[in-house]
């Protein structure tokens, strides 16, 4: 995959003006290489995020020169959601990296579809260690070998086939089954014949005080 981007002198909150160009703004850094300041076309970013992700190496073209780099961060606006800078990471393709690989649930728990536990995932992504290219896009996480209450999906329990490295402790919780929490019954209060009659004798002489004063008003 391949981007074209351009140096650009603008910064600060020039940078608006860009966008109204239909460009953002990005960023282009790495270990050893000095800081570059870029744009990039809107639409021409948005199809290339949406195939490569964060872990894909793509390749960026900066006046005739190409670079490999992988896309460190994103930034969005937090009303709109769109993409407001971008910053690129220059990599070397013989040199190892660590990332964060997304973990991809799949499946489905037995127990959660019966109503009997709710399904907790404790983590949404995991770092590795690889050279660039063998960074996986994705793991994939099997949940439907989580049965009963109380069943966990350790990171030892993840199923590796690509050239990487897993740099987690493998008794990490992944995702495990949790009980449904009970709601609590309020028991009602219990009333005993005294209490009934006390009751009774008690709304009788409010009857009766009643009964006199209204005679007392009559006459």
């Amino acid at each position: 995959m391949e981007l074209k981007v351009e140096k650009r002198d603008l910064l600060g909150k020039k940078v608006e003006s860009l966008r109204k160009q239909g460009l953002l703004p990005a960023e282009l850094y790495g270990h050893g290489v000095a800081n570059s300041h870029l744009s990039i076309n809107t639409r021409e970013f948005e199809k290339i995020y949406k195939e490569a992700g964060e872990n894909t190496v793509i390749n960026v073209t900066i006046d005739g020169s190409v670079k490999p780099v992988l896309i460190q961060d994103v930034q969005f606006h937090p009303v709109s959601g769109d993409i407001e800078s971008v910053d690129f990471y220059e990599v070397r393709m013989d040199e190892e990296i660590e990332a964060a690989v997304p973990l991809e649930f799949v499946g489905e728990s037995q127990v959660v579809k019966d109503g009997l536990g709710v399904f907790i995932e404790a983590m949404d992504e995991i770092e590795v260690e690889a050279y660039p290219s063998d960074i996986p896009k994705k793991i994939v996480v099997d949940i439907s070998v989580l049965k009963a209450v109380g069943d966990s999906i350790y990171v030892k329990d993840l199923s590796i086939t690509g050239k990487f490295t897993i740099k987690v402790d493998p008794e990490t919780v992944i995702a495990s089954i949790a009980e449904l929490e009970k709601e609590e019954e309020v028991a009602a209060p219990e009333i005993t014949p005294d209490q009934v009659v006390v009751e009774t004798e008690e709304k009788k002489a409010v009857r009766e005080a009643a009964k006199a004063t209204k005679g007392e008003d009559e006459s």
